[in-house]
């Protein structure tokens, strides 16, 4: 009896230790430099939203923040390097939602579980997808277009940044639900296919506001909504996807703070009330309106279930639109 109430006794300790290290984890968090890995080059909204992060984690804890571009297999490569570091809190992910949640439905070597190797610390922002044509294509609104693409089907072709990437699916899920078909053309990238679509060479391209301006101010192109279910304040002129006539079309790429699953708690949530900060200070904010990001506040926990969420639905926009792993 003396001998189990002992073991029982210094278990306890060990217990009460484990936990006051952990709580002490989090105080003492940061200590040394963090290191955010991006699977996109540098100029892109995962880049900005990265570096805009170690900025404000600088100035809050005094601790430097390097931020590493590393970007193959649209950000696969950077999101397996976050899963493998260690569980401390110092190597931490900026991810863009296609690492999470379009990737593991679209490549066929991939090489991690990302809902079971990383954790979601926070949401930072989102920017919501928008429906563009090329100025000549005979059609001002949504009705109009499908008008046109029903009376010639096959004859109109989309643009994306690439086979399986969100511009891709977004276009293919809009046809979709659209009950229009087109032709796919991939490039390598948003930026050759918005320059087509400037030119005429392709007649739509889904994508975010940003790449979009300079056909729009140049009247080369035109939006026929955007994928929201609010109107947006720098576009008030074009209908949501609701008023142009297909509800349930939603498509949005959003910011996040992954870390390596294992990182303790308290740390975990250093970082997101770190996020919290960095959403609320007004220089930030207009720096990421400035690139058409809407910021996204959420509990660490609400945005775990988002991501899940994402996860599901993302899966089942992959079978509907017939999309292969490459």
């Amino acid at each position: 009896m003396l001998v189990r109430s002992m073991l029982a006794a210094l278990l306890g300790v060990s217990v009460l230790c484990g936990a006051a290290q952990a709580q002490d984890s989090g105080k003492d968090y940061p200590n040394k430099p963090i290191r955010i890995v991006v699977g996109f080059a540098a100029g892109g909204i995962a880049d900005l939203g990265a570096r805009l992060l170690a900025d404000h984690v600088t100035r809050e804890t005094g601790q430097p923040v390097v931020v590493e571009n590393r970007t193959a297999a649209a950000g696969t490569v950077a999101t397996l390097a976050v899963a493998k570091a260690p569980a401390d809190g110092y190597t931490l992910g900026l991810v863009l939602s296609g690492q999470l949640v379009i990737n593991p439905f679209v490549q066929k070597q991939m090489p991690l579980d990302v809902l079971k190797e990383l954790v979601p610390v926070a949401a930072i922002g989102e920017a919501p997808q928008m429906i563009a044509i090329n100025a000549e294509v005979p059609a001002k609104t949504l009705k109009e277009f499908v008008a046109l693409a029903k009376a010639k089907p096959g004859s109109l072709n989309y643009g994306s940044a690439g086979h399986g990437s969100l511009p891709h699916l977004s276009a293919a899920e809009f046809v979709r639900q659209a009950g229009i078909t087109m032709v796919h053309v991939p490039y390598k990238g948003n930026a050759p296919a918005t320059a087509d679509l400037i030119a005429g060479r392709i007649q739509l391209l889904s994508s975010s506001i940003g790449g979009l301006r300079p056909g729009l101010d140049a009247g080369k192109t035109r939006l026929l909504l955007v994928a929201a279910k609010n109107r947006l304040p720098y576009i008030p002129d074009v209908p949501t996807s609701a008023e142009a006539g297909i509800p349930d079309y939603l498509m949005t790429v959003w910011l996040g703070v992954v870390a390596p699953t294992g990182t303790p708690q308290p740390i975990v949530d250093r970082i997101h009330a770190l996020v919290q900060g960095l959403l609320k200070d007004p220089v930030m904010v207009k720096r990421m309106a400035a690139a058409a990001i809407d910021v996204m506040p959420m509990s660490q926990r609400d945005f775990a279930v988002f991501v899940k969420d994402e996860y599901s639905r993302w899966r089942k926009i992959v079978k509907d639109v017939g999309v292969e792993p490459q």
